[in-house]
């Protein structure tokens, strides 16, 4: 069998920021299209004295449905009014952040003053099938100008109706004059569709900083 070649001329290769070349049918086979693992920008929230800031599907730009199936929060400088924990929760459908929850966390810190090396579980920092809000710190966060906290979730498919909806974060905040480290992983164990998703703080506001979600392509 004869091998046909491709001529140059006849196939558009014209870059385009974050994108990449598939197959069409036209004559040139090819068109640019988004690239796949793509990070799509969907909405920033900004604290300003806030107790709570939330994501929810078709409300203020906000996509949280099955456009995408993971979306990654990213939290950047968040320092609270008090010293308080940062939590999150999802809402399942209804108007209540609630939906049932089995998760596991773990944090590690250390002080400036090279002391307190520390890794463990916090007892209260898990959830067995519980529908309270999830603590993404493992520790009161300081209320210091110099505080504050960054770090990022990621949900995974939050439409489905089949499968439980698993979720994890990172957390990174300074407190009582040191560093801490905190992982969260668990799952919303419901059949119905995650809509909606709340930070919070448990006392006090959110002072300054923001939440920026985005969609996985």
């Amino acid at each position: 069998m004869a091998l046909n070649k491709l001529k140059f001329n006849s196939l558009n290769v014209t870059p385009v920021a974050s994108k990449a070349l598939k197959f069409n049918s036209s004559a040139n086979g090819f068109e640019t299209g988004d690239a796949g693992g793509a990070m799509k920008f969907i909405k920033k929230l900004t604290a300003s004295s806030d107790a709570t800031l939330s994501f929810v599907n078709g409300a203020s730009d906000v996509v949280l449905d099955s456009t995408y199936k993971e979306y990654v929060f990213i939290f950047n400088n968040i320092n609270a009014s008090t010293n308080n924990y940062i939590t999150v929760n999802f809402r399942d459908g209804s108007t209540a952040y609630d939906a049932t929850k089995t998760t596991t966390a773990i944090y590690s810190s250390h002080k400036e003053d090279d002391g307190l090396d520390n890794i463990a579980m916090l007892a209260g920092n898990s959830l067995g099938q519980s529908t309270g809000a999830q603590r993404i710190t493992d520790n009161e966060m300081g209320q210091a100008s110099d505080d504050g906290l960054s770090g990022i979730m990621h949900l995974f498919n939050p439409s489905s109706t089949t499968f439980v909806k698993h979720f994890f974060s990172v957390t990174q905040f300074k407190s009582d004059v040191g560093s801490h480290n905190c992982y969260v992983a668990g799952y919303c164990n419901v059949t119905a569709a995650i809509d909606a998703v709340q930070f919070a703080t448990s006392s006090g506001s959110m002072d300054s900083g923001t939440i920026t979600l985005y969609g996985i392509n």
